[in-house]
C-alpha cells in the first residue's frame, strides 16, 4: 500500500480517507447504484440494523471529496473495506486504493487513463504487456477491467506469456478495473462541465502477484514461516 501510495503522491495526487461505516447515499445511491440495482448484489455488502453498511469499497471517499472540495481533483483512497466472501483469493476484510481525477470538460479523456495506467502497472510489475477489456460498473462508462501478461509463466527468451494455473492457461492477470466517470455521479454531487477518470484495485491482489502467495487467507493467519520471507 505504501509503494502504490507513493507512487500516486509523486503525481500530485492526494490521499484521502473516510469512515469505515457508511450510508446508503455514500456507498451506493451516489455512485450510480440506486435502491433495487441488480448491481448492488455484487457488493455482498454487511449491513447493520439503522440501515448503515460497512463500505464495500473506498468510491465513497470520491463522493465525500467532491462534496467539500471542487475540481480539478487528483486523489486516491486508500482503506479498508468489506464485504462477505472467503475463499483462495477473496476474505471479508480487504484493502482497496481507489483514485479519481476530475477536471473542466474534455480536458481529460480515456487516453489519459490508459496512459496513467499503464505506466503504473510497468512501475509496479516490471516488463508486462497490458490490455484493456470492455466491462461494466455502474459509477463509470465507459469501463473497462485491466490485465497483465502473467509474470508466473512469462518466458524471459520471448517476453510472453505461454499459459500457467494461476492465469487459467489464458496468458493473462486480471489486476484492476477503471473507466470514465458517469454522468450520473457527477450529478449526484452537484458538478457540472466536468470530465473524469476513476480506477480501484485490492492490494493484496498486487500482493499476491508480486509475492507470489498462493492463497489471500495467508496474509492474515499470522504462520511466522510466511511473515518470515519478509524481513
Amino acid at each position: 500500500m505504501a509503494q502504490i501510495t507513493s507512487y500516486f503522491q509523486n503525481l500530485n495526487f492526494s490521499v484521502e480517507e473516510g469512515p469505515l461505516v457508511e450510508d446508503d447515499f455514500h456507498n451506493f445511491e451516489a455512485l450510480n447504484l440506486p435502491k433495487y440495482h441488480p448491481a448492488r448484489d455484487m457488493q455482498d455488502t454487511f449491513y447493520c440494523n439503522d440501515g448503515a453498511v460497512l463500505r464495500t469499497h473506498t468510491s465513497p471517499v470520491q463522493i465525500r471529496t467532491m462534496m467539500s472540495q471542487k475540481p480539478p481533483i487528483r486523489m486516491i483512497a486508500p482503506g479498508t473495506v468489506f464485504r462477505k466472501d472467503f475463499d483462495i483469493t477473496h476474505t471479508p476484510m480487504f484493502h482497496q486504493i481507489e483514485g479519481l481525477v476530475v477536471e473542466k470538460e474534455g480536458v481529460v479523456s480515456f487516453a489519459n487513463l490508459k496512459f496513467v495506467m499503464e505506466e503504473f502497472l510497468t512501475h509496479m510489475f516490471g516488463d508486462v504487456e497490458v490490455r484493456f477489456r470492455p466491462s461494466f460498473f455502474p459509477f463509470t462508462e465507459p469501463s473497462a477491467e485491466v490485465d497483465i501478461s502473467c509474470i508466473f509463466c512469462k518466458d524471459e527468451s520471448t517476453g510472453k506469456s505461454s499459459g500457467c494455473r494461476v492465469c487459467s492457461h489464458t496468458g493473462w492477470l486480471e489486476v484492476l478495473g477503471c473507466g470514465i466517470v458517469d454522468e450520473n455521479v457527477f450529478k449526484a454531487v452537484g458538478y457540472e462541465k466536468v470530465s473524469g477518470y476513476a480506477f480501484g484495485l485490492g492490494i493484496e491482489r498486487f500482493a499476491m502477484l508480486i509475492h507470489k502467495i498462493g492463497d489471500l487467507r495467508s496474509l492474515f493467519e499470522s504462520d511466522i514461516r510466511l511473515l518470515g520471507q519478509f524481513r
